[in-house]
């Protein structure tokens, strides 16, 4: 996939104008929030993978400055400098190439095959509406013995590129960026976290490049390097499970599409499958995710039933038995894909179906043939699937004869309300009767509803669905939602807009928090994707002062308050819900006007489906090495 194309100033198409993206952000980056923030570093992060995929880069660095501007620079080729041999300026003289790269919106070396065989930032949108995006840029190239410099504000040059140097055997593009708060105006900044995910990523399906972060306003930093690829990735991701056999890779172009796939089953429950596109995560899949799956479910039944596994009267294995405890990645390097938005979530080539699916079937059902032990754990795996899911289909099966009748359908401890149309509707599942009590009197009957849960629910992230469907806390949850679970899931049967877990701010109600959390994550992903999913934020502390009342939700707000009235105020902290009377509870928490709701939100499904497993699953080290490290930056322990 190395292979050196010519990349100079007549590779640069320009196809359009950035007028747009000032006024219309969310076209080009996806809106102004915490998300769109982050896109403006993988945008431009991207060129310089680009420059790697293309064989000429091997290092990248990114720096967060004190400021929060961002420095991004890469060892590449270095942007072609010198004037466009078609695009004009208003005068009607050339353009400065570099400053068609930078201004101009679809300008690049990525259509038609003239700077890149294969690119992530396939629009060419992607440095310019950075630019168009920033307070003020600037860019360097070092690129034929000189070293360019040229400076931007708002997308606008600010005169003409400059050398301000020369150098020896050097090459490549250093941008750096001040994000503009007229365009993001909320109080946002980069997270380190977040950033690092992506950058692992990254680094995982771009074999042998350096990635380093620095991040200056924390001094924290990382540096990445993976010479295994995929397959490390494969490892890093089942590093806290045990895996029925080593990883099966594979790696092959077909008509000039690069197809890579990494495979692993593991004894955990769970499907953890990821794909990507010219290293960019398809977060929602697409046509090569589809030939990786279709592909595994085929070589497993064709095994089982060559090899006896499988008897006449047994039925094939179902998609989701094959895939329970399988952790696997695809990556495929297409010099023409065609994703279904600006945003690259989902890949929509009908070829890469079809190449995936031969390169991985032949692959999987080589190393099953070579490996029976490894074959025969597999599809023992895939029995045990297929008959819980029979079960849990069985369960399923007499929810909903019993829902058949209206009277039947929701659980009796369900406070239902008047309202009808889902879009208006709220669901507070409360832990215990006494907390119950208070929202079931507090709440506005006509579009609030009240589950209280006994008691904690079954940890999901170490039970099949068919022990699940027997738990009567979760039953209730599944009954009261309307969507059903697992292949039944219908996000259409949804009987309530908005999902709102309220649970004491206590050990207690942060651990029935998480199990909550847990079965949705795993159950009802489409919930969190299509925002129902919230967390309510009841006060931590009630603060009476004469006849004024405050509540304060974190002991800052409380210490202001303290510090706004005197010393002499009465503060009650509030250890859980069932403490607070209705008319409080209604107040500070369920009223429209007055709440704080957290939307709950996957970032990255990556390190989500990690995090769940390393702090939910069966193996104890990795939990408690985190609560090791983590605990001296506990807040708010209760005892």
């Amino acid at each position: 996939m190395a292979e050196t194309i010519n990349y100079d100033v007549s590779s640069i198409q320009a196809l359009e104008g950035i007028e747009h993206v000032r006024k219309r952000p969310g076209m080009y980056v996806g809106g102004t929030d915490i998300k769109a923030l982050h896109h403006l570093v993988y945008e431009v992060v991207d060129n310089a993978i680009d420059e790697a995929l293309a064989g000429v880069c091997n290092r990248i660095d990114i720096i967060i400055h004190p400021d929060s501007s961002v420095t991004i620079e890469d060892n590449g080729r270095g942007i072609p400098v010198g004037p466009h041999p078609s695009k004009k300026d208003a005068n009607g003289k050339p353009m400065e190439t570099l400053d068609v790269v930078m201004t101009v919106i679809g300008a690049g070396g990525k259509f038609g095959g003239g700077g890149y065989k294969v690119s992530g930032g396939l629009h060419g949108v992607g440095v310019s509406a950075v630019n168009a995006l920033s307070e003020w840029m600037v860019t360097e190239v070092k690129r034929d013995g000189k070293h360019w410099r040229q400076e931007y504000k708002r997308g606008v040059p600010q005169g003409g590129i400059k050398q301000i140097g020369k150098v020896k055997d050097q090459t490549g593009t250093k941008q750096t960026f001040k994000f503009d708060k007229v365009i993001f105006t909320e109080d946002i900044d980069f997270r380190f976290d977040t950033l690092v995910q992506r950058l692992r990523e990254m680094s995982f399906v771009t074999r042998g490049i350096t990635i380093k972060f620095v991040d200056e306003r924390a001094d924290r930093e990382m540096t990445f390097y993976f010479e295994g690829g995929i397959t490390a990735f494969v490892r890093y991701l089942n590093r806290n499970r045990e895996g029925l056999h080593p990883v099966v890779h594979v790696e092959k172009e077909v008509d000039n599409i690069g197809i890579e796939a990494a495979i692993q089953y593991t004894d955990s429950y769970t499907e953890s499958v990821y794909s990507f596109a010219n290293t960019i995560n398809t977060i929602d899949g697409g046509t090569h995710l589809t030939g990786l799956r279709s592909s595994l479910t085929r070589v497993v039944n064709d095994y089982a039933r060559k090899n006896g596994l499988l008897k006449d009267a047994d039925p094939n294995f179902s998609g989701d038995d094959t895939r329970e405890g399988l952790t696997a990645i695809v990556s495929v390097k297409h010099p023409e894909p065609q994703f279904e938005s600006q945003t690259k979530v989902k890949l929509m080539n009908p070829e890469a179906q079809t190449y995936v699916t031969q390169v991985v079937g032949e692959a999987f059902s080589t190393f099953l043939e070579e490996n029976p032990q490894a074959a025969k754990a597999i599809i023992a795996k895939c029995l045990t699937s297929a008959r819980a899911r029979d079960a849990a289909r069985k369960a399923r099966d007499l929810v909903i004869r019993k829902s058949a009748l209206e009277s039947l359908t929701l659980p009796g401890k369900l406070a239902d309300c008047s309202e009808r149309d889902s879009s208006k509707t709220e669901l507070y599942i409360v832990e215990g009767d006494s907390a119950g009590g208070s929202a079931k009197q507090g709440r506005d009957r006509h579009f609030q509803a009240i589950l209280p849960l006994r008691g904690k629910i079954l940890n999901t992230e170490r039970a099949r669905l068919d022990k699940i469907l027997g738990n009567n806390e979760v039953k209730s949850l599944i009954s009261a939602l309307g969507t059903g679970i697992g292949d039944n899931f219908d996000l259409e049967g949804l009987r309530y807009g908005r999902i709102i877990i309220m649970t004491d701010a206590d050990v207690d109600g942060s651990h029935i928090r998480t199990l909550l959390l847990t079965f949705f994550f795993r159950y009802m992903p489409h919930l969190i994707e299509d925002g129902h999913l919230y967390i309510a934020q009841p006060p931590l502390y009630r603060i009476a002062y004469k006849n004024q009342v405050k509540y304060a939700y974190s002991d800052k707000e409380k210490d202001k308050a303290v510090k706004e009235y005197g010393e002499k105020v009465g503060i009650q902290r509030y250890k859980g819900l069932g403490e607070m009377n209705p008319e409080q509870l209604w107040e500070t928490t369920m009223n429209p006007n007055n709440r704080t709701l957290l939307l709950v939100t996957v970032e990255d499904a990556v390190e989500a489906d990690h995090t769940f497993d390393m702090l939910m699953g069966d193996a104890v080290d990795p939990r408690k090495k985190f609560i090791q490290t983590h605990a001296k930056s506990v807040r708010n322990l209760d005892i």
